[in-house]
């Protein structure tokens, strides 16, 4: 498997979030999604966090920096070191961001430490990479918790699969408080596997993520139908997920065709309301 490609696999999650509380309705009428965005908000955020730090670690373990000389200052970005220990196993991915607020490649801004072991060859079949957050924070939300990624190899129609899941919680910058999520969910790749070129790789998500917001209410997310997302598309193209918060009525996004394009539908109660992600 091309790494330059497999680091691609986790990269399309940080585009493909679905970011509610921005999303505009197309009337007043009640009952409208609005009710149900700062659950949404939350939940998006929390996949931001997480997956984002996959990101970083397919990254590193990508660049022919790290594997050279086991240290990495200019392919992620001048203020961030990534330092590499192959002596035993489990092995061990450092990406240091430092200790005050760094502006990375992505314009946002993280400091504190991601740190990624191991089992095995990072992009083979069956090894386990599990994720530990130290003093880590991104656009000042502080990450906790753990992270586990599993490579489950090729599922019944040979295409790569890998597990993913998540138990932690973020304390949010200016004493908003602590939202907790945790999810359990496989990533499929579907598209593009056979080319060099990863602007025709896509991948389809499923599973099911839940969590508490500062007010404490609780929530769950389902995947009705696999989300699916081109990389060459900063949007989710198509797929259909239910939000059900406690004492909130369920509401459903559909992101539509298969269209590149930020449209999608919220349908709560029975009225579907055209909305911008």
């Amino acid at each position: 498997m091309k790494a330059t490609k497999m680091a691609c696999l986790l990269l399309f999650a940080v585009l493909a979030l679905v970011y509610i509380p921005g999303c505009k309705k197309d009337n007043n009428s009640t009952g409208n999604p609005a009710t149900g965005t700062t659950v949404a908000s939350d939940n998006a955020m929390s996949e931001y966090a997480y997956d984002d730090a996959t990101v970083w670690s397919d990254m590193a373990m990508s660049s022919p920096l790290l594997k050279s000389t086991n240290t990495d200052t200019v392919y992620m970005g001048q203020c961030v070191l990534a330092t590499l220990d192959l002596t035993s196993l489990p092995y061990t991915l450092t990406i240091d961001f430092g200790t005050s607020n760094c502006q990375c490649v992505d314009n946002n801004y993280r400091r504190g430490k991601i740190i990624v072991t191991f089992n095995g060859s990072y992009f083979e079949t069956g090894t386990v990479i599990n994720y530990a957050f130290q003093d880590y924070a991104i656009n000042d939300y502080q990450v906790f918790g753990t992270l586990t990624v599993t490579n489950m190899g090729r599922n019944a129609d040979q295409h790569l699969y890998w597990h993913v899941v998540v138990d932690g919680h973020i304390i949010k910058p200016n004493n908003a408080g602590t939202t907790y999520w945790s999810s359990d969910r496989y990533h499929e790749w579907v598209e593009g596997e056979g080319t060099w070129e990863p602007w025709d790789d896509a991948y389809l998500v499923r599973g099911t993520a839940s969590g508490t917001t500062p007010e404490g209410v609780n929530y769950t997310v389902t995947t009705i139908t696999d989300l699916k997302k081109k990389v060459n598309c900063q949007w989710i193209g198509s797929g259909v997920l239910n939000i059900q918060a406690v004492g909130w009525p369920l509401m459903t996004i559909d992101y539509g065709d298969g269209t590149c394009n930020n449209a999608a539908t919220a349908t709560v109660n029975g009225v579907v309301y055209n909305i911008t992600i």
